[in-house]
């Protein structure tokens, strides 16, 4: 771990520090180059743009740009460490999306001293993108961050520790369901913690047939329940009229765990309690809730997924957050609302049960991959994620009216 620890901090340092720079996108070699670029040619798309606002898009990399937005207060499990602790993250969410879905993307950490100063911030400036990307913001105050921000801004604003983790852990959960012979309208789950991803994960899971009735949520002090005093409104979503308090008992006959809590916080025993053949999404990073080894070694008849990648059936919230924005821009998208989410839940459960490509064998270091227990979602470096997933993203902006630009033809995902 110690040379793992080195290498992570060369990476970064060297050769120079940082993952992410600019670059630019048309000559600049000549005299005329630089009178085109700025001084006086510039002037002819200021023009344009003030008298039709939306040739902004035309002339200028508004359309293909993504602002990455923290205050650091939720820093992947590491906690509340600040906004510049969390300019690495922001850093490598710029880098994956231009990897991954050719989107320009820049990092902007926020210090301020109360939500509405950060709402504020970010609002101001969001006319110099084409969507927002908010990332490692602590719960509760990130729900209200993305709504006003939602209600405020006229280009599509999406918490990825939310909204990307649901529509990843959705797609794989359903596919591990279909792969076990349950239906997710019968099944009960149980989530083991209760900020922004869980209630995030457990809303779009009801969205696509769950039961609010049969989710048990757990937060520190147990079973969320409705004779409690002691919850936000978020957690009063899922207060469960039961007699449930404990760990224990939620999971007595659950088919599905799903875990966004901490290290180790899943008994191997507790596994005896599901009924047959259980679902365990173990998703707190590095270290799960339980590791897939003991889970194995308990229950022969499960079906397990983690946020690792040395593991099958990694959980990584690459498979949706790039293409989410590249459809919703290239269909200059208002927001991104359900219909999109739930399109690209279907879109990426839908790859996993197709044939794979050699290349993606390649990539993953594997010899074989087929839909079933140990592969229930794509790998992420299979390349027909950004055509399919942008395109149902992009799809399902236009069927629901939040689309400036009708489909494009023969629309593959890329950038236009």
């Amino acid at each position: 771990m110690s040379d793992f620890r080195e290498q992570a901090l060369k990476y970064h340092a060297e050769p120079k520090p940082g993952k992410i720079s600019i670059e630019i996108s048309k000559a600049a070699e000549t005299v005329k180059d630089l009178a085109l670029a700025y001084s006086p040619g510039v002037a002819e798309p200021v023009r344009e743009i003030a008298n039709n606002i939306d040739d902004v898009y035309k002339y200028t990399g508004k359309g293909n740009l993504v602002a990455v937005i923290s205050n650091g207060t939720a820093i992947l499990g590491l906690g509340n460490l600040g906004p510049m602790a969390s300019k690495p993250v922001m850093e490598g969410k710029a880098l994956l999306f231009k990897r991954f879905a050719g989107l320009d993307s820049i990092d902007i950490e926020v210090t301020h001293r109360t939500t509405e100063e950060f709402i504020d911030t970010v609002a101001n400036i969001a006319d110099t993108f084409g969507g927002i990307n908010l990332e490692d913001i602590k719960s509760p105050e990130c729900f209200e961050i993305e709504k006003e921000l939602i209600r405020r801004c006229n280009i599509p604003v999406f918490h990825d520790d939310q909204h990307g983790t649901a529509i990843v852990t959705a797609a794989g959960l359903l596919n591990a369901l279909e792969i076990q012979g349950k239906d997710i309208g019968n099944a009960v789950i149980v989530c083991l913690g209760a900020g922004a991803a869980a209630i995030a994960c457990m809303e779009l899971l009801i969205k696509c047939g769950a039961k609010r009735e049969h989710i048990y949520m757990l937060d520190t002090k147990g079973v969320i329940h409705t004779r409690r005093n002691d919850l936000n409104k978020y957690k009063e979503l899922f207060a469960n009229n039961t007699d449930k308090r404990t760990l224990e008992e939620a999971m007595e006959g659950a088919d599905v765990f799903v875990g966004v809590s901490g290290p180790d916080a899943l008994p191997a025993e507790t596994l005896k309690l599901m009924a047959d053949k259980p679902v365990i999404f173990a998703c707190s990073n590095p270290d799960p809730e339980i590791k897939p080894e003991l889970a194995h070694a308990e229950r022969s008849d499960l079906i397990m997924a983690t946020g690792r990648s040395d593991y099958p059936n990694q959980v990584n919230n690459v498979l949706c957050f790039p293409f989410i924005f590249r459809g919703a821009l290239d269909v200059r998208a208002k927001v991104i609302n359900d219909e999109m989410k739930l399109a690209a839940v279907q879109a990426i459960r839908a790859i996993a049960k197709e044939p794979v490509p050699q290349a993606v064998l390649t990539a993953a270091q594997v010899d074989k991959l087929q839909f079933g227990a140990d592969y229930i979602i794509p790998k992420p470096m299979d390349p027909r994620l950004l055509s399919r997933v942008a395109r149902a993203v992009a799809e399902a902006a236009v069927a629901s009216g939040v689309a400036r630009l009708p489909m494009p033809e023969n629309y593959m995902g890329s950038e236009l």
